[in-house]
């Protein structure tokens, strides 16, 4: 006899709840999703993965829990909408569920595959190495409303800083010195400070992360690194759907992603058909954060920047200021790929990251 599934609704039908839908029926596999909840149609397909999307107080089981599969500056409004419904259990999806979620998701996963999962918390120390993570900032971030204190080997690397004469104090790194791209800034965003970093750092151990997002590392992280011969430390990978490629091309332009897959074929053709593999699937790691053996993010890079180069110069720049971000959109999925398809070669641990408001 089959076990009864507990049912549950999930609010929100875009990239974080078919995400969340994904998390909790892998992990719980006496769980299924009845369907998604928005509360206006009008942006909203009518099915989502095979899932109903229904509207919020039309003819819902109130004893379904529903989870916010939303950002959180929504979760209050969205709550008192479900409550007003009648419905009796609402689980909001915090920071800390999510990572929670994430972390499980991809262990699972990687069991599942026979694949090794560790978070650079999990691993023994070994001896010093100079390194220093630098962080990404410009004169134009919004001012957080948080603080946050860096670690000891975090720097501010200003990034775009050949595109204004301001600067974020007297003696600050820009990446407009020595070799660099930082006048493509625009369009590259952060990768204009990685660029700066592959051809001017000279520390053993270097890595990029944002002025609001910041790996959350153990103290002695880097001599867990050496340790443990750790290559690289990349974002604990998130899930989209329908894959990497289809969640792309449903976000950003998708010629610019078929043109990606047009350079694999005819300018990296002994890595295409791995690359339609690992983009058809579902993790990756986001926001263009890694630390790194500085040869090995030397490597990354001289593969990496001839790609993305070559996508620019045929997509061109775009009117909308986010969409002409592409080529820093893209190197997430590159970034992911290259180290996928070399998981023989280089070893890479995980961690998880913050969002600073």
């Amino acid at each position: 006899m089959s076990e009864t599934k507990k049912e549950i609704y999930i609010a929100g039908a875009h990239s974080r709840g078919r995400t969340l839908r994904a998390y909790l029926e892998y992990l719980y596999p006496g769980l299924e999703v009845a369907a998604f909840l928005v509360d206006d149609m009008s942006e909203n397909a009518e099915t989502v993965d095979g899932l109903p999307v229904r509207l919020i107080g039309q003819g819902l089981h109130t004893e379904y829990p529903v989870y916010l599969g939303m950002r959180g500056v929504n979760h209050e409004k969205v709550a008192g909408e479900l409550r007003d419904a009648g419905i009796r259990e609402i689980i909001p999806v915090t920071v800390e569920l999510d990572i929670q979620l994430r972390n499980a998701y991809v262990r699972r996963y990687a069991k599942d595959s026979g694949r090794t999962f560790n978070v650079i918390d999990e691993l023994p120390t070994g001896e010093e190495k100079t390194a220093r993570i630098y962080v990404a900032s410009s004169i134009f971030d919004k001012p957080l409303q948080e603080s946050y204190t860096f670690i000891r080997e975090e720097a501010v690397l200003q990034v775009g800083a050949a595109l204004t004469k301001e600067r974020i104090s007297d003696d600050v790194i820009t990446d407009c010195e020595g070799e660099n791209i930082s006048v493509r800034n625009k369009q590259f965003c952060e990768l204009t400070g990685l660029y700066w970093i592959w051809k001017n750092a000279c520390e053993d151990y270097v890595g990029l992360v944002h002025y609001r997002r910041h790996f959350l590392l153990p103290e002695n992280w880097l001599e867990r690194m050496k340790g443990n011969q750790i290559d690289v430390i990349l974002p604990v990978p998130l899930y989209v759907a329908p894959s990497i490629a289809g969640n792309y091309m449903e976000r950003h332009i998708a010629s610019d992603w078929k043109y990606l897959m047009t350079y694999f074929q005819e300018e990296l053709s002994g890595e295409y058909e791995e690359a339609e593999r690992i983009f058809n699937g579902n993790l990756y790691s986001p926001c263009n954060m890694l630390i790194a053996r500085k040869e090995v993010l030397d490597r990354l890079c001289e593969w990496m920047f001839p790609i993305l180069f070559a996508v620019a110069d045929h997509g061109g720049e775009k009117e909308d200021t986010y969409l002409n971000r592409y080529p820093g959109f893209i190197s997430e999925r590159l970034i992911t790929y290259f180290f996928e398809s070399r998981n023989s070669e280089y070893r890479v641990v995980y961690a998880n990251k913050n969002f600073l408001k």
